[in-house]
């Protein structure tokens, strides 16, 4: 073999090793971000569930009415008496306002659909986190309960303004008022037992 032609061959096997280490190194890079993209998302673009999910094979949450009984009976019999002579659509309404306020989707779920159930308007049920905005749908009752449900909710904000109170108290005689605060009271520890047990929308366990 001549000088030229081993030259040659040596130069042509140098641009195909070449050629493999691009090809190999390519292939490498997409790997990588293969391997990355699924780490985020899941083979085949499935969303990865949060690993504090318990439906996700998370730890599971305890449920407060086994874990608590004496409290859970407790809670449901307070519950029972703030709403007892109150009108049901009202009672809705302050249960659905606060369980926006807290971000209570477990809550809120169950009380739209008890409201629904019960008779509730659609109209009136999409303007409760609005209602400022569109007084016309509630009446001056409803209105100052509330407003009254709010400031209790957000009490931590800035406490419970006099004029709010004073409202509410100009619409409810002190048996109703009483029983409205208990009753906010009420669907605030709700909100709270069922946020802290991550409680899951669209499951009511009062129907099991």
């Amino acid at each position: 073999m001549t000088t030229q032609t081993t030259q040659a061959t040596q130069a042509t096997r140098t641009a195909h090793d070449g050629q493999d280490g691009e090809t190999t190194g390519a292939a490498r890079t997409a790997r990588t971000i293969r391997a990355a993209h699924e780490t985020r998302v899941g083979p085949a673009g499935a969303a990865a569930a949060p690993a504090a999910d318990p439906s996700a094979g998370g730890r599971p949450r305890l449920d407060f009415a086994r874990s608590a009984p004496k409290a859970f009976r407790a809670l449901v019999g307070f519950d029972a008496a703030a709403r007892a002579g109150l009108d049901p659509a009202l009672v809705e309404l302050i249960q659905i306002r606060a369980s926006h306020l807290n971000h209570c989707a477990y809550c809120l779920h169950m009380h739209t659909s008890d409201a629904r159930r019960a008779g509730e308007s659609e109209e009136r049920l999409h303007m409760v986190a609005v209602w400022r905005e569109a007084r016309h749908f509630f009446t001056p009752r409803e209105q100052a309960a509330l407003a009254l449900t709010e400031a209790v909710t957000l009490v931590a904000d800035r406490g419970v303004p006099d004029e709010v109170y004073a409202e509410a108290a100009a619409r409810f005689d002190d048996e109703e008022l009483g029983q409205v605060l208990a009753l906010i009271s009420a669907i605030n520890t709700w909100n709270r037992v069922a946020l802290a047990t991550a409680k899951r929308a669209g499951t009511d366990e009062r129907r099991r």
